[in-house]
């Protein structure tokens, strides 16, 4: 740029400006958009807090709250600071996202305690930020806020260890002071100077980084080349000549290219509920080889559903099952079974056992302060008609009216599913209080006992309490004579192994006109009459199968980290298809661990293991960790995804971390590279196919340029053998020739080349290789026969024209500008640039796959001989590129003044022919390079996926083929499409015939899988 307007050439001066502001303006543009877009999220943990200031109630945003306010905090709210609690009632709190403990914790406003050094979770007396209230209400004053908060603290941790992972510490002991002190500055500039030439990023990021690197000194020993040619004796017209080399060899609209493709890739993302907060990371997703997640709200609901009841009175069907919820806090959401069989709740109330029954009923329906209710779907509906609607929904009304509404629940997980269950027999605790039913005491739940009871008085006048709890603590309570202890042990351990919370369930009839004080717990909490069994659970995610087994499909290990039960764990791992029973021997005996026994094993026991824990049950902080260090260890390129706070420091350390938006915690948030808008875990399996594509598309237009960069690298090379009267070498391409090509023709064909959709394989394929990266040999191969077949075919239209038709006369003073003497150079000129621009169209459509034929580009969708029309035209944006690049060739070829002034080239005549014959017989050499790829099977050309085989892998989840897409291995070729499967477990033909014919359901009790 300086050299074009210190040599007063304003027009080249100006164009290069213009693309130089172009590049900085994109960038700005899309890197403000995407944190604009991120801090929307940042409002989403307490955004509005309930106060008290000088004797008014006031709600605020939670960001105006100082130390001193008066804070209420009632079930559902979000606790907007750290809190001391001098005023409650049945008061829990959800700290999960805090101390990772799955259960609400018990408060104690009364409490003092003298010990600083308490941990957190026995702190009973506070509520800390960012955690949720589940049950009761309290008050409280307000003692941290922001970073001096709990979860500020562990925010500005994070923020350090930041800081010291980007500055690497080799300081010791003996060293002085000042050498320290040397060092860490020394250190410093070496990660400055690193970060400044992109060699700290993703590994795409690096690799063009080190790329541009060398296109530079490539760039220079093209320059030293030219100025050699010369003898160094370096004018103005060598000098330019050695600047256009240079110029041709770099693509100067790649980083502009790839900032508009990531760009584009991250609204699409945005559409697919995944906010990409880091561009950079979304083409990382491509090489993912293992994904670190969550149990809790991440693979399953993050609520609870009764799931399994055993009332020992029914009979032979003891066991009431629930199946089929996709709304845990809807009671008309799934169905109810009983020995298998599907039942309607008024079947079940008239079996025999009709009085235990009711009795469970009323005690799981009563015994429980959980709310259930149905929103309006506006705001502007009368109460009267809110309360008739609520009335008829409780009695299953399936009006249209009553379908919009909208469940909601508040109050405890646990007593909200129960409550749930109650209502499906309409007996919720609100329908039987209108019956009649009245409290009479209460006696919370206590963490000491771990029951809670209540006494009612029935319609009919009598006392009866009703208790539910642990079983091991409600047993001691128990009338023995009333139940098989035996028999209740061994359901309380199958419900137990299936991953369920059980829950005892029991009641006692108070004689009349006794002398029982209600009010004394130890009263009415003995000789209670075992009524049943409730069995608990979270519920997966409905998605979170399918997407696991798309997962695995792909090559990718998911691994649950997970803070609950191991029982608990495994049985969600082999409900969400983690775990299997097809796994091999080896992997099997560690596949589930605690996480105390994976703390325990040294890093090397750790790296001696066959693979890897798939499972790790009560886990902390520093295990997740751990894991993911572990990972990296075995080279493995892992995305962590989590939302708790307790997860943010494996969210740091993870080569991409993945936070939830909607139960996730600022913290979490900040710390990762991605965000989930819908906390859905099928996002992130969308999020890396995404990946996957970005990477393929990346490739092929990298190709793209690269093709143009070395034709006309070669074209200009050889171009130094043109000498005029002068003896001045003559420019086969002028500079703003080069430039057009470069960043006008190009720059939307490889935009266009980014917008590909995925490749119906590309979840088929294993991960690619880090290592490698984007330039694999089939990448470099096929860019050096591309560009090597482009050159030599430019440079032999301008020496047809120049040789050919006006017998070598080469003009004089042809680069400055035209003269008389210069038309033969000016028309082979034009010829060249022509030639350039139109294999350059034609290479667009012919790198949308390395492999296939571009007259059969996309055999599944588009069939016949006119089926290139539709496969070119589906990708809209290329093809409009092509065409806008074909149509606008002839306004630069013929327009007076821009093509010989502008241009310095001339209109073409007879010259059309040379242009044709190139266009002929590039696409002969191309697909007769393709043919060879696909005939001997190399990268991309080996065999493609038949129609049969996709439709397979699309109905893999459904039978048979789910276990042979698991163990089917694939040969990558890094291209984009082509990939060679092989089956390991049967021939695929006949598996595809019947897989339409197969479904799966999967037994949570024995964890089979069966095939119909």
């Amino acid at each position: 740029m300086s050299l074009s307007y210190g040599t007063q050439d304003w027009i080249e001066g100006g164009v290069i400006t213009a693309v130089i502001l172009l590049n900085i303006v994109i960038g700005f543009v899309q890197d403000y958009k995407a944190e604009k877009t991120m801090q929307s999220l940042l409002s989403l943990s307490a955004p509005v807090a309930t106060i008290i200031r000088d004797g008014q109630l006031l709600k605020v945003p939670s960001q105006d709250i100082v130390v001193g306010d008066i804070v209420k905090i009632k079930v559902g709210d979000v606790v907007p600071a750290d809190l001391r609690i001098f005023e409650g009632m049945n008061l829990e709190c959800d700290e999960a996202l805090l101390t990772g403990e799955s259960l609400a914790v018990a408060k104690t406003p009364a409490m003092a305690f003298d010990d600083p050094a308490i941990p957190l979770g026995d702190r009973t007396n506070m509520c800390y930020s960012s955690s949720t209230v589940t049950k009761g209400r309290a008050t409280g004053i307000v003692v941290g806020t922001g970073m001096r908060t709990e979860v500020g603290k562990i925010a500005d941790m994070l923020n350090s260890k930041q800081g010291s992972d980007m500055v690497a510490r080799t300081d010791d002991s003996s060293s002085t002071s000042s050498s320290r002190h040397y060092r860490r500055h020394w250190n410093k500039f070496k990660y400055t100077l690193k970060n400044s030439l992109g060699l700290i990023g993703t590994p795409l990021q690096v690799k063009l980084s080190k790329f541009a690197i060398l296109l530079f000194a490539l760039a220079l020993l093209l320059a030293i080349i030219v100025f050699s040619a010369s003898r160094w004796m370096v004018d103005n017209d060598v000098l330019i000549y050695g600047i256009c080399v240079a110029v041709a060899v770099i693509p100067e609209s790649l980083i502009a290219v790839l900032t508009i493709t990531l760009s584009v890739a991250t609204k699409a993302m945005a559409k697919g509920h995944v906010l990409v907060r880091k561009m950079q990371a979304l083409e990382a997703l491509g090489g993912v080889t293992d994904i670190c997640s969550d149990k809790t709200g991440t693979l399953t609901q993050g609520k609870m559903i009764t799931r399994r009841v055993w009332i020992p009175a029914l009979g032979d069907d003891q066991t009431i099952s629930v199946s089929g919820t996709t709304s845990p806090f809807s009671p008309q959401s799934g169905y109810l079974e009983i020995g298998g069989q599907r039942v309607d709740p008024t079947d079940v109330i008239k079996r025999n056992g009709v009085d235990t029954l009711a009795m469970f009923l009323n005690a799981v329906g009563l015994c429980n302060l959980a709310k259930i209710e149905l929103k309006m779907p506006s705001s502007d509906t009368s109460d009267t008609d809110e309360k008739s609607r609520h009335h008829d929904s409780r009695r299953h009304s399936h009006t249209e009216s009553t379908q919009k509404l909208e469940w909601a629940a508040y109050g405890e997980p646990t007593e909200i599913s129960l409550q749930v269950f109650a209502m499906r027999f309409n007996s919720g605790r609100e329908e039987l209080q209108e019956r009649g039913w009245k409290l009479i005491a209460e006696h919370p739940f206590d963490s000491v006992i771990k029951r809670m009871s209540v006494v009612y008085e029935s319609p009919s006048g009598k006392r009866i309490v009703f208790t539910k709890g642990a079983v091991e603590t409600l047993s001691n309570s128990l009338d023995a004579s009333s139940y098989n202890s035996d028999e209740v042990l061994s359901r309380v351990n199958l419900m137990t192994q299936d991953g369920l919370r059980v829950l005892c369930v029991a009641y006692r009839l108070l004689p009349p006109y006794s002398d029982v004080d209600v009010s004394k717990r130890e009263s009415v909490e003995d000789s209670l009459i075992f009524l049943g069994l409730a069995g608990l659970y979270d519920p997966p995610r409905l998605e979170t199968r399918g997407a696991v087994l798309k997962s695995q499909r792909a090559g990718i290990r998911v691994h649950m980290l997970t803070g609950d039960h191991p029982g608990t764990a495994r049985a969600i791992a082999y409900e969400t298809g983690i775990l299997s029973d097809t796994m091999p021997v080896a992997s099997k005996s560690h596949a589930v661990m605690v996480a105390a026994d994976f703390d325990a094993m040294s890093d090397a026991e750790v790296d001696a293991l066959p693979g890897l824990p798939v499972v790790i049950a009560r886990c902390a902080p520093s295990t997740k960790v751990r894991m993911v260090e572990a990972l990296h260890r075995r080279k493995a390129f892992c995305v962590m995804t989590g939302d708790g706070v307790n997860d943010s420091p494996a969210l740091k350390r993870a080569d991409v971390g993945i936070a939830m938006g909607l139960n996730g915690s600022d913290v979490a948030k900040d710390a990762s590279d991605m965000v989930l808008t819908d906390d859905d875990f099928a996002s992130i399996v969308r999020a890396i196919e995404e990946g996957r594509r970005l990477f393929d598309n990346i490739q092929k237009f990298l190709v793209h340029l690269l093709i143009s960069n070395i034709s006309q690298v070669i074209l200009l090379l050889c171009g130094l053998a043109f000498k005029d009267g002068n003896g001045v070498s003559v420019f086969p391409l002028s500079p703003l020739e080069i430039l057009w090509a470069n960043m006008i023709t190009s720059s939307f064909l490889a935009m266009g080349l980014g917008m590909e959709e995925a490749q119906p394989d590309i979840m088929l394929r294993p991960p690619h290789d880090l290592k490698v990266g984007v330039f694999t040999w089939e990448v470099i191969t096929d860019k050096m026969i591309y560009g090597t077949t482009m050159g030599i075919l430019c440079l032999a239209s301008f020496v047809i024209v120049i040789f050919g038709g006006n017998r070598g006369d080469l003009g004089t003073d042809c680069n400055h500008g035209y003269n008389e003497t210069c038309e033969p150079v000016f028309h082979a000129r034009a010829v060249s640039f022509a030639v350039l621009s139109f294999l350059l169209l034609l290479t667009a459509w012919e790198v949308k796959h390395f492999g296939r034929s571009l007259f059969n580009l996309d055999p599944l969708r588009h069939h016949g001989p006119f089926s290139v029309f539709p496969a070119l035209y589906y990708n809209k944006f290329l093809f409009w590129a092509v065409v806008g690049g074909f149509l606008g060739t002839f306004p630069v070829i013929y327009i007076p003044v821009v093509n010989k002034d502008v241009f310095k080239h001339l209109g073409l005549s007879w010259e059309w022919g040379v242009v044709a014959g190139a266009c002929v017989i590039y696409l002969l050499v191309v697909e007769t390079w393709k043919a060879i790829k696909r005939r001997i099977g190399l990268w991309s050309g080996k065999s493609m996926l038949t129609p049969e085989l996709l439709l397979e892998a699309e109905h893999g989840a459904a039978g048979d083929s789910a276990s042979n897409m698991s163990t089917m291995s694939s040969t990558s070729s890094a291209s984009g499409g082509g990939y060679v499967v092989t089956d390991e477990s049967g021939p695929w033909a006949e598996a595809g015939n019947h897989s339409k014919e197969k479904t799966e359901v999967v037994n949570v009790q024995t964890r089979q899988v069966h095939k119909t």
